[in-house]
């Protein structure tokens, strides 16, 4: 079978979302062939390379969202108005939150870039503009939008020709060719997928283990709050985007999840709290199959199957340092933990920081919690420890986990919460807030408190601290659980049976195509009737191609068929090493040269 997997900002790159779960699956799934289509969010993301691909990952396009993509395209005057018309149902959609002209406009806009190439220039233009105030101005349209500025406008036009960039690429040839696309993340990622639906009936399957438009919001509300624009994002470098922009955007990003959820043929939310998302947006639930992410229970078994390591005294919090995690609220709670057990210690395990806010959680700690020290000789040591993963304490996380018995989560704003599957993974009680999929993860095998409440979250800690068997058989009951579902095995086979009943089900295609009706043999990379000692242009001169025609009687056309029986033979009874397919990396600009 053969799947186009969609990202943005991710996998194949060495760095960005979903790249790990993305690779666990591809590698879990040898016995299909991937091509991934990828979308980069910045340079520097690119320039810190991509991770190495097995095999059976056939093709790699890429496009970058942060450059421009002015391919020097210009409409002639009939193409411009087919483009107004477009444009005026899409921004009508948004601006009045109607699904139906958003649908044709968009629709309209990909058959037009897809006709006569890029619409970098066209999304621009003035047109554009005054299509975008005209639409703001028009009565219906949402009241957040009418008061849109010539600065909003600008902006807004800018930044939806970088949403929209998806629609002039060329991959869309190569995408009808898969027997399932399958997004990583919803958005603008499965732009390319939706596209394929619609001209080809590929069956798209689009998995979000964080809702995009949720992140959406939640990056614009920092930004807002902050006072800067997100990174590459309208504003970027003028401050935050204004109330005009941030609601059109939101307005766009709306539209866009409704109608991808419409279409798709399933959705696979990575925990309740996402699907419950996509059904306030119109997913129907007969289309949507919750699939937990999943992790390598291997590299935290040492851990989960030692009950007595772990310091019984000492609370552990892993993952990022950022406002969301509320380690302000976790530092006063600690205070209250330590009135009541003095020889508690808190340990800070950071896998990625906000430097402005480490200093304020670092001051914090030093104000409420001074060096303590045995005597008067004696260096004083502080109870609260910021570390790094990596480091010489901490080496890997199942290290940081096993330095405590109880791991605490503080959240106000959570998705599914990672580090505390692989804290249940390192048999570890938890103690956490009551915010994202934390309930549906933990599922009785923790404590929950209510978020922002540091008096609650103490004595939550206190509860296991005191009674440490307690602690024992929450952990134990943690891991057994997270090991029947938070595998990546679990995860592989529930991915494996989708491809399997998209495939069966799918959607009949416009050009009355069938799947499997064309033998793997048909795309074996080279000239396959030739030896593989011929030279390509040796092999174009001497060999015939399948569909030109009958071959000329005599033994010229018995060597010919010999060859190819012979070439088929030895590809359907295993990959010749000399002539094992190797992984192409392509852009859009350049043609694969795979048959």
């Amino acid at each position: 079978m053969r799947i186009g997997l969609l990202t943005e900002g991710g996998y194949p790159y060495a760095t960005g979302e979903a790249r790990l779960w993305c690779d666990r699956l591809v590698r879990g799934l040898p016995q299909h062939e991937f091509e991934l289509y990828a979308l980069s969010r910045s340079a520097e993301q690119e320039e810190r390379g991509r991770v190495v691909l097995p095999e059976h990952v056939t093709r790699v396009w890429t496009a970058p969202l942060w450059a421009p993509a002015d391919d020097g395209r210009t409409y002639s005057r009939r193409e411009r108005r087919r483009f107004a018309e477009c444009f005026k149902d899409l921004v009508r959609g948004i601006c009045a939150g109607e699904p139906e002209p958003f649908a044709a406009g968009l629709y309209g806009l990909a058959e037009l870039a897809r006709e006569q190439g890029g619409l970098y220039a066209a999304l621009r233009s003035e047109t554009a503009v005054r299509a975008v105030e005209s639409a703001c101005r028009a009565p219906g349209a949402l009241r957040s939008v009418q008061r849109a500025q010539v600065a909003d406008l600008l902006d807004f036009v800018d930044e939806l020709e970088r949403l929209l960039r998806p629609l002039s690429l060329d991959w869309y040839e190569d995408l009808r060719e898969v027997d399932v696309c399958h997004a990583a993340a919803g958005g603008v990622a499965a732009l390319p997928g939706l596209l394929a639906k619609r001209f080809f009936g590929v069956p798209l399957l689009v998995t979000e283990y964080g809702v995009q438009l949720r992140a959406h919001y939640l990056e614009h509300s920092a930004d807002a709050a902050s006072g800067s624009g997100g990174p590459g994002g309208p504003g970027a470098g003028r401050g935050a985007p204004r109330p005009a922009v941030r609601a059109l955007l939101a307005a766009f990003h709306m539209r866009l999840a409704a109608e991808i959820y419409a279409r798709a043929d399933l959705l696979t939310p990575g925990n309740a709290h996402a699907r419950r998302w996509q059904e306030r947006c119109g997913a129907t639930r007969d289309r949507l199959q919750t699939v937990y992410p999943g992790m390598e229970a291997d590299r935290f078994a040492t851990v989960g199957e030692d009950p007595d390591c772990g310091d019984p005294d000492t609370l552990v919090w892993v993952g990022r340092i950022e406002p969301a995690k509320d380690l302000i609220a976790l530092l006063h709670a600690f205070a209250e933990v330590r009135r009541a057990a003095p020889d508690t210690r808190l340990r800070i395990f950071a896998t990625a920081v906000v430097p402005g806010y480490l200093a304020d959680c670092r001051s914090l700690a030093a104000q409420l919690f001074p060096d303590e020290a045995a005597d008067a000789v004696t260096a004083g040591e502080n109870p609260v420890t910021f570390e790094e993963i990596g480091g010489p304490e901490a080496p890997t996380p199942a290290h940081a986990y096993g330095s405590g018995r109880v791991v605490v989560l503080s959240s106000v704003i959570e998705g599914f919460p990672i580090t505390l599957a692989e804290a249940m993974l390192c048999g570890r009680a938890t103690v956490s807030t009551d915010v994202g999929a934390v309930c549906e993860v933990i599922g009785g095998t923790g404590l929950v408190v209510p978020p922002r409440n540091p008096r609650a979250l103490a004595d939550a800690c206190l509860s296991l601290l005191r009674d440490p068997e307690r602690a024992l058989r929450l952990g134990a009951a943690a891991r057994a659980r997270a090991l029947e579902l938070f595998t990546v095995e679990q995860n592989v086979a529930a991915f494996r049976e989708i491809y399997l009943r998209l495939l069966a089900r799918g959607a009949a295609r416009p050009d009355g195509g069938t799947p499997f009706e064309q033998p793997p043999e048909a795309r074996v990379p080279g000239h396959w009737t030739s030896p593989t000692w011929a030279t390509p242009a040796a092999a174009g001169d001497r060999a015939p191609t399948a569909g030109t025609g009958a071959p000329d009687a005599g033994s010229g056309a018995g060597s010919a068929s010999a060859s190819a029986s012979a070439s088929a033979s030895a590809s359907a009874a295993g990959p010749d090493p000399a002539r094992t397919p190797t992984t192409t990396t392509t852009t859009t600009t350049t043609t694969e040269a795979t048959v």
